[in-house]
């Protein structure tokens, strides 16, 4: 995928200073639903059997089946699935705010569960549990997580009757339409068996990923399988792409559980609410099936997945940038720089040079390409570039990138890289065209302590020792 970064340095090609309150504000109010025990709380769950294609999907003609076919009253799909739901405790003591709780589901008959890597991230091996609705408790071992699309795959360290590991369906995400009905399943505060009604309010959002750039061990390996990040760890700003809106309630406690449709499908995994209270205000995210589709065999094999990269930074072309382009149309990704030895490097794709100063909101010296379409698929803004390499593409395939330079489109064939870890990041010196700062790096005028302190100022203790792990 491609990293957004932005500076707290006073410029912006969208007319936005990003400082320290800014930057919090943010951290506010995308809220990952994870919620925390003030006490130590037993909960344990069962991981279930491999992903059941969702049926009414398009058939070959590309026609789609209507979302009603098949549909269950919500009193049947609560039955059909209530089995299949659990909840997520780490009831590890030294965690300073208590025990942590989620939600997640089965996914197959070997007992893998699937979750949020928010929930577990930092999680002792042996701390995990998982609880049915019927209130069995089992001991759970997490098999490996993927931080960039914030899912976490958990087995079963015991053996479970297989009467309880019911695989729910995954469905296909991408023919949701706006309007749909759904339903959300997981512990709302504790509250085991919670079940929300709402609709698909808005799709192809884009959401922050819950961790800073980061592997995970080799699973399973002893203590501290995910572990968080430290105040010396260096943030990127890497996105989610594809994320479903919805209105049905979410709130702390919800994250891992399932977004379902009314055939009783995986549609979503709950994951962040848009709030700034911490509770539900009518705006929740769910990571996509298809996103789960992808992501979650590769853990479940090797502990991880590799996500498509082509190491560019910039910005969408806004009116005004095409007004001070001279551009017929305001669409594209503007590339401000390149990150060393990336894809887009080793492709000879251009930066421009440093923004300057906005002054009097006037935009001053913007060059570098712009990308105006990848394969077949144009490109409108940052968007379209994430989604299509989240749905169609893996690390090595080859893309070819329209750009637009010195006036004249190219075609630029681009290997794409796999993401770099955060140590990777870290060793790196950005490339002409960019800022002179590592990508992704906290510049040094807004250290990761005084971003920590201005957040205490804004918040308090407990939901700045949530966001910055601590």
């Amino acid at each position: 995928m491609i990293q957004i970064w932005q500076s707290t340095k006073k410029f912006s090609v969208n007319k936005t200073l990003v400082n320290t309150k800014f930057l919090i504000s943010i951290l506010l109010v995308i809220i990952f639903v994870t919620f925390t025990l003030p006490i130590k709380h037993d909960t344990n769950n069962n991981h279930i059997k491999p992903t059941v294609e969702a049926q009414n999907q398009p058939t070959n003609d590309g026609t789609r089946n209507d979302a009603s076919i098949n549909s269950l009253t919500l009193p049947d799909l609560f039955s059909k699935v209530e089995k299949s739901v659990v909840q997520v405790t780490d009831v590890d003591t030294t965690i300073p705010l208590g025990a942590r709780l989620g939600s997640g589901f089965v996914y197959d008959n070997d007992g893998h569960i699937i979750t949020n890597y928010h929930v577990v991230a930092g999680s002792r091996g042996e701390s995990l549990q998982i609880t049915f609705l019927d209130g069995t408790i089992y001991q759970a071992k997490l098999v490996g997580g993927d931080p960039f699309s914030d899912l976490a795959v958990l087995q079963t360290a015991e053996n479970v009757p297989s009467d309880k590991l019911i695989p729910l369906p995954i469905g296909n995400s991408t023919t949701l339409r706006v309007g749909e009905r759904v339903v959300a399943i997981g512990n709302p505060f504790g509250l085991s068996g919670s079940m929300t009604e709402g609709i698909v309010s808005g799709l192809g959002r884009l959401l922050p990923s819950s961790e800073q750039s980061q592997t995970i061990p080799e699973p399973p390996s002893g203590d501290n399988l995910l572990t968080p990040p430290s105040p010396t760890d260096i943030p990127t700003t890497f996105s989610i792409p594809d994320i479903i809106q919805t209105d049905a309630a979410i709130n702390p406690g919800n994250s891992g559980g399932p977004l379902l449709n009314t055939r009783g499908e995986v549609i979503g995994i709950n994951t962040a609410i848009f709030s700034n209270t911490g509770v539900y205000s009518g705006v929740g995210f769910a990571v996509p099936s298809n996103t789960i589709k992808k992501v979650v065999p590769s853990i479940i094999a090797v502990g991880s997945y590799q996500h498509p990269y082509l190491g560019v930074l910039g910005t969408d072309v806004t009116p005004e940038i095409a007004q001070d382009l001279g551009l017929q149309e305001a669409r594209g990704f503007l590339v401000t720089g390149i990150t060393p030895g990336s894809p887009a490097d080793k492709a000879g794709i251009r930066g421009g040079s440093s923004l300057t100063d906005i002054n009097q909101g006037e935009i001053q010296q913007l060059e570098g390409d712009i990308i105006l379409q990848i394969d077949d698929k144009k490109i409108r803004k940052i968007d379209d570039i994430l989604t299509y390499l989240e749905r169609e593409k893996e690390v090595g395939d080859i893309v070819q990138l329209t750009i637009l330079r010195d006036g004249k489109t190219e075609k630029i064939p681009v290997t794409l890289g796999a993401r770099p870890t955060s140590e990777e990041f870290s060793n790196l010196q950005t490339a002409p065209g960019s800022e002179n700062e590592p990508p992704g790096r906290i510049p040094e005028e807004l250290p990761y302590n005084d971003l920590y302190n201005e957040c205490l100022k804004l918040a308090g203790n407990d939901i700045c020792n949530f966001l910055f792990r601590r």
